[in-house]
């Protein structure tokens, strides 16, 4: 049996703001072993054009990932929830290797077991290239303050 992480479903508008703020902590830790925790052993994953299937390919994917975008700092933002399903909202800045910078926008779909834990994961996700004077994600990187601007009061 799987480790419980909470908030666990079924959902309420706390619980699901929690959820998301906790899966967005995870993924600007840029930690993939540690993200995958968050998903079932046999989480389904699609990820643009990219099908995602078990806890050693989200890691696999993650680390890729993340060699690919540097400096990663991404916000999410729920969008809505039922019982056991969440929605979000999203964006976050990157650059590649030759210093060009991204802005990734997108929505994904989340379907949880009873343990908390996301067994099904559906990212959509748009590319923009960005100049390094247009950047609005500025935290040392790692966690964002709680103070930081959300997507609404970024204009995003």
């Amino acid at each position: 049996m799987e480790t419980p992480r909470p908030p666990l479903p079924p959902f309420t508008l706390e619980t699901a703001t929690e959820k998301v703020r906790l899966a967005e902590d995870g993924w600007n830790s840029r930690d993939p072993g540690k993200v995958a925790l968050a998903y079932t052993f046999d989480s389904q994953w699609r990820n643009r054009a990219e099908i995602v299937k078990g806890r050693e390919a989200i890691v696999a994917f993650l680390t890729r990932k993340w060699q690919r975008e540097l400096d990663y700092r991404l916000i999410k933002k729920l969008w809505a929830f039922s019982h056991n399903r969440i929605a979000v909202r999203f964006a976050y800045e990157w650059h590649d290797d030759s210093g060009n910078w991204f802005r990734s926008y997108g929505n994904e779909n989340w379907e949880f077991d009873d343990t908390g834990l996301m067994r099904r994961r559906l990212a959509c996700i748009n590319d923009a290239p960005i100049a390094n004077e247009d950047r609005l994600f500025h935290w040392p990187l790692g966690r964002r303050p709680d103070d930081h601007p959300s997507l609404e009061m970024l204009g995003l």
